[in-house]
C-alpha cells in the first residue's frame, strides 16, 4: 500500500481530535474529488514500518480520539491488507479508539455486493476483506463524492448522496443507521 500522508491532530475528518492516513488508489474518480493526486495506486510512498510507527505513537496519544482512513480509497484492492492488519491491530492494542473510513463504495456494495457472470473467488476474497474492515470501524462515510449535489453546509461528507453511517448499530439493526454527532 502506498499512502500520501499522515495528518494529526486532525479535526476535520471525524469527531474529536484524530490521525489521518491518506491512503494512495482510487477506481472512483469522482468529479470535482478534492484529492486526485491520491487516484494512482502508485503515487505517495510506501507505507512501511516506519510510517506505521509514527501513526500508532500518533494514535496513542491520550487526546486522539481515533484514526481517520481516507484517500484515495482505503477499500481499494491495492489498500486492503494493510488496512485489514491496521483496523485488528488498533482493535487489540487501543479499543477505546475509534475508527472512521472514508470509501466510494455504497453500504449496499460494501455488505451485499451484486454477483455477476464474471465473479471468481479472487473477488470474494476482496469482498470479505472490505466486509472485515467496515465491521471493525465505527462510522462509514459511504459513496461516491457527486460534484452536482455539493453542500459545504454539510457535516464530514462533501456531497448530498453520501452517508455517515453508524456501523455498529448498522450491524445490530440490519439497516442503515446514520452517525448522529
Amino acid at each position: 500500500m502506498n499512502y500520501h500522508n499522515i495528518t494529526y491532530p486532525d479535526m476535520n475528518n471525524g469527531s474529536g481530535l484524530r490521525v489521518v492516513l491518506w491512503c494512495s488508489a482510487c477506481s472512483h474518480h469522482c468529479v470535482g474529488c478534492q484529492n486526485p493526486q491520491t487516484w494512482d495506486a502508485n503515487s505517495g510512498i510506501p507505507f512501511d514500518e516506519k510510517a506505521e510507527e509514527e501513526l500508532f505513537r500518533e494514535l496513542s496519544k491520550d487526546y486522539i480520539s481515533g484514526l481517520t482512513l481516507t484517500g484515495g480509497d482505503p477499500l481499494h484492492e491495492n489498500n486492503l491488507d494493510d488496512i485489514l492488519r491496521i483496523v485488528n491491530k488498533i482493535r487489540l492494542s487501543m479499543p477505546t479508539k475509534t475508527i472512521w473510513l472514508y470509501t466510494g463504495y455504497t453500504w449496499e456494495q460494501i455488505v451485499n455486493p451484486v454477483i455477476t457472470d464474471d465473479f471468481n473467488s479472487s473477488k470474494y476474497e476482496l469482498i470479505e476483506k472490505r466486509q472485515k474492515i467496515v465491521s471493525m470501524c465505527d462510522v462509514v462515510v459511504d459513496g461516491r463524492y457527486v460534484n452536482e449535489l455539493r453542500d459545504i453546509t454539510l457535516k464530514w461528507k462533501g456531497s448530498l448522496n453520501q452517508r455517515v453511517i453508524d456501523v455498529k448499530q448498522t450491524l445490530k439493526n440490519k439497516e442503515v443507521i446514520l452517525w448522529i454527532s
